[in-house]
């Protein structure tokens, strides 16, 4: 190729744990690699997340657990097929189901540590046909980020820089109600103090899953750059053959002999985005970091390719507890609303979905209400037991409202429900109403309206040591009565380019662009609008990551 400043054999937009995982696969293989990042640091979306990646019959599963023909019996019952979702079918589903295993199977093989992320982590809608009540889920084993060198600063900060393993953090939640969760908790506060003392720098979740993928691709002579963002994709006879970056000041054209592979994250930062394909959802309440813009499909739509599923992303409930605007993680809702003894409510005072479940469903459905009655922001209401058995955006309020949030006016509290009621501005009788239905669920051990509890993962999200028919399920009773408010965040958006089975870039007539691959949610996603179970994301993200590579490199039909 002529007109390069340099050229490469395999070049990545992006730095997230799907442009590492063809990485390494191009690596193996032989041929050179540039990933392009444009923040300051690596890891994208992936390190600020739990790091989850939802793998059907993966390694760490029992024998017998699962199956392909189980995954894709529940990824087709799920997900489905519907002409508003390009970006799956079941062809796609089925690649998924069968490259996901062999892609971690190969990251393994390249000293990526990696376990299961616990043994009862459900899939979101366990009760269809395949779906798995124990664990499909894998995540990275806590790593110590001073194994990096001089690439120690440069991984993005994840939320709990602690030698953790994930499930273990959440269960350590409950130490005020178990003894076994108590040492559990004290175990993790002498790991971490021992590792400060020993000068280990630990982090945990989707950090650790970014830091040993970056530790693997950096040993394999993977080129990383950061602060060096792609501005457009070089197209010469219709085919994609490099790219034009900034770099260091100065714009540079670099090659791709065997193609580009575009891993550059969601749009959820770019409210002008947000107000044309979603609108009432806010880049204030996404967790995504600065860089998550939407460039890049906007640039492959400019040379042909087709976005899809625009107005779906992986909402996850949060509060705004004061300190919101500036929190690097928002407070997030799910731990709140599904433990039992709380509900939500719209700004009507009607309890309208499961509490439960999926986090994506979740924030749909608000969205979904706000449009016939006012519900963004909702109102999680809890009662003096809740309080004190449960965190709220981080604090044991039964202990003590903290001041900032008492003069902030965050957390509505009154002695009875009708002064709760008047606080919050909804009719007493119907918030009345509304509560007192809930307790004759409550203690009837069904949620007759919504179902909440019928699935295992209501019961992941409840409280074990609860006592009673329902883990999801308790009474609100006891005052004083709280109410805070609740808004449909994300950890992504989750609509963008359509590609095919081998992360092929589509012309909208169906044809493919050559040279130009994408994966993560720079595409539409292969779940469709439907997130299946924890690491629907990261999974999909790393494994189409992996096929685009193998079909890149013409290993299609023989092992990464």
């Amino acid at each position: 190729m002529s007109g390069f400043d340099e050229s490469f054999d395999w070049v990545v937009v992006g730095s997230g744990a799907g442009s590492m995982s063809g990485a390494l696969v191009m690596r193996q293989a032989g041929k050179s690699v540039l990933i392009l990042e444009k923040t300051k640091f690596v890891g994208g979306t992936t390190a600020k997340s739990g790091g989850v990646m939802w793998i059907p019959n993966n390694r760490f599963m029992n024998p017998g657990e699962d199956s392909a023909e189980k995954a894709i019996t529940y990824l087709d019952a799920v997900v489905g097929d519907d002409s508003d979702f390009p970006g799956t079918s079941h062809e796609k589903r089925l690649a998924y189901v069968n490259e996901a295993p062999k892609m971690l199977d190969f990251i393994v093989s390249q000293g990526v540590e990696l376990e299961r992320a616990s043994e009862f982590w459900p899939d979101y809608y366990d009760e269809l046909p395949g779906g798995c009540k124990t664990s499909r889920c894998v995540t990275a084993k806590y790593f110590n980020l001073k194994e990096l060198g001089a690439w120690e600063k440069k991984v993005r900060p994840g939320f709990a820089p602690f030698p953790v393993k994930l499930d273990d953090g959440m269960k350590s939640n409950f130490r005020r109600k178990s003894k076994a969760m108590a040492k559990l908790y004290r175990d993790i506060v002498i790991r971490t103090i021992i590792g400060k003392l020993t000068f280990k720098n630990y982090t945990s979740a989707g950090a650790a899953l970014q830091g040993r993928m970056l530790k693997a691709s950096l040993k394999a002579g993977v080129d990383i750059r950061v602060e060096t963002p792609v501005t457009e994709l070089i197209v010469e006879d219709g085919k994609v053959v490099g790219v034009i970056a900034q770099q260091d000041g100065k714009t540079v054209r670099i090659g791709a002999r065997l193609g580009v592979l575009v891993n550059a994250g969601g749009f959820a930062q770019n409210q002008a985005m947000r107000d044309k394909y979603m609108p009432g959802t806010q880049a204030a309440w996404s967790n995504t970091p600065e860089g998550d813009t939407g460039d890049l499909h906007v640039e492959v739509e400019r040379i042909g390719g087709v976005l899809a599923q625009m107005d779906q992303m992986v909402g996850y409930q949060t509060t705004r507890a004061p300190g919101f605007d500036k929190a690097y993680v928002k407070p997030p809702a799910q731990g709140i609303t599904g433990k039992p003894g709380a509900i939500l409510v719209d700004q009507s005072g009607v309890r309208y979905l499961n509490e439960g479940g999926s986090y994506e469903l979740y924030c749909q459905t608000m969205l979904e209400r706000n449009r016939t009655v006012p519900a963004v922001p909702s109102w999680g209401i809890f009662d003096r037991r809740f309080a004190e058995d449960y965190e709220v955006a981080g604090s044991v309020i039964g202990k003590g409202v903290p001041t900032a949030w008492t003069d902030a006016g965050y957390l509505k509290q009154a002695d009875t429900v009708e002064e709760l009621a008047a606080l919050i501005g909804v009719d007493p009788a119907t918030l009345r109403g509304t509560i007192d239905r809930w307790n004759g669920f409550v203690d009837k051990g069904v949620d007759e309206d919504f179902g909440r509890g019928a699935r295992a993962y209501d019961t992941w999200l409840g409280d074990p040591y609860l006592g009673g028919a329902n883990p999801a399920l308790g009474r609100i009773e006891r005052g004083p009565f709280y109410a805070i408010e609740v808004v449909p965040g994300d950890v992504s958006t989750y609509g963008g380019i359509v590609t095919d089975s081998r992360s092929r870039v589509l012309r909208g007539d169906g044809s493919v662009i050559g040279g130009l691959y994408a994966t993560g949610v720079s595409t539409a996603s292969p779940m469709g609008g439907v997130y299946p179970g924890a690491g629907a994301s990261v999974g999909p993200s790393m494994t189409f990551g992996y096929v685009a590579a193998k079909h890149a490199a013409n290993l299609d039909n023989q092992a990464a």
